[in-house]
């Protein structure tokens, strides 16, 4: 592709991902099909549960922007496919948080279009230091998501199964793609830098929480 084409092509996945019309790699809705597990939630229960997949849906946004723009800037052709699939994947997380925030009677935040933003311009300029640090940056990243997963399931009400499901898997997934990124050659991240990627993080989930 050329530049234009490149532009063009970035634009129409931010758009897709931000009006949720991604559809993912097709795998199963983790709750079961046709089950309704989870028992009668009191209202504070139900509004916590919609916070977390709020802030979920907007780390997957996030997550979405950051391989597209790592994914745009390497050179390296098997690195750039690992990148492409593991955002395929970070798809399937989207159209998971979406389903269960709109089942919760939830909105998503409406600060999604700037993490986009942000996240797809902090990936092409970690991707334009080599593939190793970019590397290094997707391993980061899925560590702090599961930790940050972590600390979700702990808050969620343990009556809300179908929620738990869905963290659960997701956590599975981002600790899969940390493993493949040190697989692959990653290279570790500055100390600075990685308190950096945590402040960031933390400004993203505190807003995205109520905004």
């Amino acid at each position: 592709m050329n530049l234009i084409d490149n532009f063009i092509n970035e634009c129409d996945i931010a758009l897709k991902t931000l009006s949720n019309k991604k559809s993912g790699t097709g795998r199963t809705y983790p709750p079961e099909p046709g089950e309704k597990n989870t028992e009668e939630m009191t209202a504070e229960e139900k509004k916590i549960s919609i916070q977390m997949m709020r802030v979920n849906l907007a780390g997957e946004v996030a997550a979405q922007a950051l391989y597209r723009g790592q994914s745009l800037v390497c050179k390296d052709v098997d690195i750039k496919k690992h990148l492409i699939e593991a955002g395929d994947e970070e798809t399937d997380h989207l159209v998971w948080c979406k389903k269960r925030l709109d089942e919760l009677e939830g909105k998503g935040s409406i600060l999604n279009p700037i993490w986009y933003a942000g996240s797809f311009a902090i990936g092409a300029i970690f991707g334009r230091f080599g593939e190793k640090v970019s590397l290094g940056f997707v391993e980061e990243t899925e560590k702090q998501v599961v930790a940050h997963l972590d600390r979700h399931l702990d808050k969620i009400s343990p009556k809300d199964k179908e929620t738990i499901e869905i963290l659960k898997t997701m956590k599975e997934d981002e600790d899969l793609h940390a493993r493949q990124a040190v697989d692959k050659g990653s290279e570790e991240l500055k100390i600075p830098v990685k308190k950096i990627m945590q402040f960031t993080a933390k400004m993203m989930t505190s807003t995205s929480k109520y905004i």
